[in-house]
């Protein structure tokens, strides 16, 4: 782990970055951007995949976020605990019931626990902060809004599938028109995104490289969120999901395709730029992709090229600080701050 004193870009200690992220991938880059800021990074996480399961309140990216920071997650799974047992799950399954969202044994604790706080009037922001501090995670969590959002995937008849059942249970297998969310118009901004946006101290905004459409597009469509943003003096930097024509992790190509998309890095910055015109500053694209790069530039977004793929720890942190230092080159060429 880099020493604040030793990393180059290091922020001035008062600086703060909000991150937006969904699950594995934007998990990946908050660890890094979390080994350089620590308390001066807030993370917000998409909930729009929450869901209620055998009576409990499940936050999939949430919690991916939150092993990660904790350093607690499952690294070959990319989801869940590590040193995790299945015990209920197979107990489960002899009792004829669902089991095909799989709850391992100690994740168990954290989805009662919020399901119990949350019963007793706990907002799931108060709830998060809680099971944080109890992780021990330095920088701050939270999610996208209080109000309940849920993700739909439309299927080629036109029919909606909520998007647990499409991702886990039938493993992103049924192609897809399109997507909406459901209850999005209701919800507002979360306090702790409030807090982050209003805080003087705010000089980054990075978008991980989460899955477009159904990790960070729900993040930005709750009202008020993309104006908050784009209004913002702080640049917002976005991180492609997208590697030389195929997703890290998840349905993001799959999905590109099933919309017809083009399946590229520049297909992803096309799409943000076609929804929230504006919003984004500068766009980090994988080394492979570098013959793209004057293509998304002539979207009015200034380009770093970099390792994305994110194997190894230090790729982490690498990215982050080129993340950061992205940021601070476009707040000094255009006295964003």
């Amino acid at each position: 782990m880099p020493s604040d004193q030793n990393s180059p870009n290091k922020k001035p200690t008062d600086s703060i970055c909000l991150a937006l992220s969904g699950g594995v991938g934007g998990a990946k880059l908050a660890l890094g951007l979390n080994h350089l800021l620590a308390e001066q990074l807030h993370v917000m996480a998409n909930t729009s995949d929450d869901f209620t399961h055998l009576g409990l309140n499940i936050c999939p990216d949430l919690d991916t976020v939150m092993y990660t920071l904790a350093t607690i997650n499952n690294k070959e799974l990319g989801w869940g605990l590590a040193n995790e047992s299945w015990q209920f799950m197979d107990a489960l399954e002899q009792l004829n019931q669902p089991h095909w969202f799989r709850l391992g044994d100690r994740d168990l604790a954290t989805h009662v626990t919020r399901t119990e706080l949350l019963r007793q009037g706990n907002t799931l922001s108060q709830v998060t902060q809680q099971l944080s501090q109890a992780l021990g995670i330095k920088s701050t969590l939270f999610p996208m809004t209080e109000q309940s959002v849920a993700t739909f995937v439309r299927l080629e008849n036109g029919s909606p599938l909520a998007f647990q059942e499409y991702f886990v249970k039938q493993q992103c297998e049924p192609k897809i028109s399109g997507y909406y969310f459901q209850g999005i118009d209701a919800a507002g901004p979360s306090q702790g995104f409030l807090d982050s946006i209003q805080d003087s101290r705010l000089c980054s905004i990075i978008l991980c490289p989460s899955n477009p459409f159904v990790s960070i597009e729900p993040i930005l469509s709750v009202p008020g969120i993309t104006a908050a943003l784009t209004n913002h003096p702080a640049p917002v930097i976005a991180v492609s999901p997208i590697i030389a024509g195929q997703a890290v992790k998840g349905p993001t190509a799959k999905m590109m395709q099933e919309l017809n998309m083009p399946l590229s890095a520049l297909g992803v910055a096309e799409y943000y730029q076609k929804q929230h015109s504006g919003l984004l500053d500068g766009f980090i694209i994988d080394h492979k992709d570098h013959a793209l790069k004057p293509q998304i530039e002539a979207l009015g977004m200034s380009v770093l090229t970099a390792n994305t793929m994110m194997n190894t720890l230090q790729d982490r942190v690498t990215l982050a600080e080129q993340c950061l230092s992205l940021a601070a080159n476009l707040t000094h060429e255009h006295g964003l701050l």
